[in-house]
């Protein structure tokens, strides 16, 4: 049995007392987020919106139009201008880019990742996909092809 796993010795190594909510709190003192209608105009002005939800939270609950859809675990590799995997849309590491997931939360966590590699100006929405919704933006419903237009990102001038 390894040592840490054996309840004898257990209690002779540190335990980890960050939470997640230290980690969101930690994040979001780096950056500012911004609002439904704060991302809807940067959008308008050339920001790029990431969503991040799942395929079954997009079907339930629709698109916002113009976002481009990213898996999470590739989100890093496409977004990085220094990837070889970068998208073509991300000249440069000064990108604005504001991550959008359902509630808020799991994209402060996706910030951290994203100011870590070097895109000082990323951001994400306050409240997620629903404070869009609640807002009164503009949401598409879900389809397929919706699907792969977001994937396929943001078209030259809008």
């Amino acid at each position: 049995m390894h040592a840490l796993h054996d309840p004898r010795t257990r209690s002779q190594y540190p335990r980890v007392t960050k939470t997640v909510d230290d980690l969101l709190e930690e994040v979001r003192g780096r950056y500012e987020r911004v609002l439904p209608e704060e991302a809807s105009d940067e959008q308008q002005a050339g920001a790029i919106l990431v969503d991040t939800r799942s395929y079954e939270q997009r079907r339930e609950h629709g698109l916002i139009p113009g976002a481009v859809l990213m898996e999470r675990n590739v989100m890093e590799w496409r977004l990085d201008p220094a990837s070889d995997a970068h998208e073509s849309w991300i000249e440069d590491h000064d990108a604005r880019v504001i991550v959008v997931c359902q509630q808020g939360f799991g994209s402060s966590l996706a910030v951290r990742s994203l100011l870590d590699i070097g895109l000082a100006r990323a951001t994400d929405l306050i409240g997620g996909f629903e404070a869009w919704r609640e807002a009164g933006l503009p949401v598409d419903p879900h389809s397929p092809e919706g699907d792969e237009r977001a994937r396929q990102g943001p078209t030259p001038g809008g």
